[in-house]
């Protein structure tokens, strides 16, 4: 009787645990950033040749070479920590399916070099304009500036005519 007792209560363990990790394992998992690049939905990494590293979009980490080897953060390298994400450029690995892109490294960084620049690309989300003084002014939906600030004043909207 003692020993059935224990089978049972190892069985609701197993389950209210097995069915706990199910829901935490779900959350947040593979959402890309939004930085990233408009279209691809299917894609688990970037390698960003500015900065010669990559981000890991499953894990929400960027991946680099550092004191010998590949470092997983969830931060820019130090060095890369003012480096805008917004307008450098992503390549989409589209063709990798591992989880260990560095292999590809020394092929990556020959074929995408520092400066490199493919086809344009849009970013999935916006960020503000830090050219401009005041948030109100920008509009997020448009992604340009309205207008309505110190900078533009008494200049117009460009449809007057001379």
């Amino acid at each position: 009787m003692k020993t059935l007792k224990l089978i049972a209560a190892g069985i609701i363990l197993l389950v209210t645990s097995a069915s706990h990790a199910q829901v935490s394992v779900n959350v947040n998992i593979g959402a890309p950033p939004a930085w990233g690049p408009v279209g691809y939905s299917n894609v688990n990494f970037y390698y960003i040749p500015d900065i010669q590293a990559y981000y890991d979009i499953r894990l929400s980490q960027f991946i680099y070479f550092g004191n010998g080897r590949w470092i997983y953060t969830r931060q820019l390298p130090p060095h890369y920590r003012h480096y805008d994400l917004y307008r450098g450029y992503k390549v989409v690995l589209t063709d990798y399916r591992g989880n260990k892109p560095y292999i590809h490294y020394k092929t990556h960084k020959a074929k995408y070099y520092k400066g490199y620049k493919g086809k344009p690309q849009k970013t999935i989300g916006n960020r503000y304009d830090y050219k401009h003084d005041n948030k109100r002014d920008f509009d997020y939906n448009r992604g340009n500036n309205s207008g309505n600030n110190k900078h533009n004043q008494g200049r117009g909207n460009g449809n007057n005519k001379r």
